[in-house]
């Protein structure tokens, strides 16, 4: 079995890397650190069960209120995750596909970002983005499915809600259904706070992050070339809806 090093070795073997890669610091004086914005540091969160910063917080209650008003359950299934949750994640599903399936490592993460993030590279470390349902409904099963949120599933009305009005509030849907977007999946249920959340991809996209993930030590990052990690950031993390461009 492969041995892993912890949380704490590894981010503070990586902070001393980035000192070391050019016109990035740690103490470089910008509104969102690299450590930030890669979910290695401490942010304030509020509200119990929301954890997002404070004005998108603020902006969900009142979505959430007004969506009561109409019947529907703003319950949110996940939000903030720091590096180290996505690490926990981004791991497990590689050790299942690449033991348990026998996948080759390169297929095996091809798969993971499907749906799943790169650690470090996650909209959920910056403390601005839900994936969100309708808490009423009852039903079996992983919620976090695209037919659930189709016409006959438990969260139709939810997603009908949402598209006439989420934008109010200035949530927008990250990956839409737009055929010809590429990277991440279709997801109905993942919104973003684009006040916060736009001038956090443009400081995400000032850092040369596809050198700093192949400073990362977690299992599956050894298969990381550059050219894959440029690919992964322009059609992942930058293909997504353009309001939040």
């Amino acid at each position: 079995m492969m041995q892993r090093r912890s949380f704490i070795k590894k981010t503070s073997a990586a902070g001393i890397a980035m000192a070391l890669v050019p016109g990035i610091t740690l103490n470089q004086e910008m509104e969102y650190s690299i450590v930030e914005l890669m979910g290695k540091t401490n942010i304030e969160l509020y509200g119990e069960g929301i954890n997002l910063r404070k004005k998108a917080h603020d902006a969900f209650l009142s979505m959430k209120r007004a969506a009561y008003s109409d019947g529907i359950d703003l319950k949110i299934v996940s939000s903030f995750r720091s590096f180290q949750r996505q690490e926990i994640i981004f791991e497990r599903k590689f050790i299942t596909y690449t033991e348990d399936d026998e996948m080759e490592p390169l297929a095996a993460i091809d798969k993971i970002i499907e749906y799943s993030t790169i650690p470090g590279t996650s909209r959920h470390h910056w403390g601005t983005d839900i994936d969100v349902i309708d808490g009423y409904p009852k039903t079996n099963g992983d919620v976090l499915v695209p037919e659930k949120f189709e016409s006959g599933g438990p969260f139709e009305n939810f997603k009908k809600w949402m598209d006439e009005n989420s934008v109010i509030y200035d949530f927008h849907l990250v990956y839409t259904d737009n055929p010809k977007r590429r990277g991440f999946k279709y997801e109905p249920w993942h919104y973003s706070y684009a006040p916060i959340s736009k001038p956090m991809l443009e400081a995400f996209r000032s850092k040369n992050i596809a050198q700093l993930l192949q400073l990362e030590e977690f299992y599956g990052a050894e298969h990381f070339t550059i050219g894959f990690l440029k690919n992964y950031i322009q059609n992942n993390i930058l293909d997504i809806n353009r309001n939040l461009l």
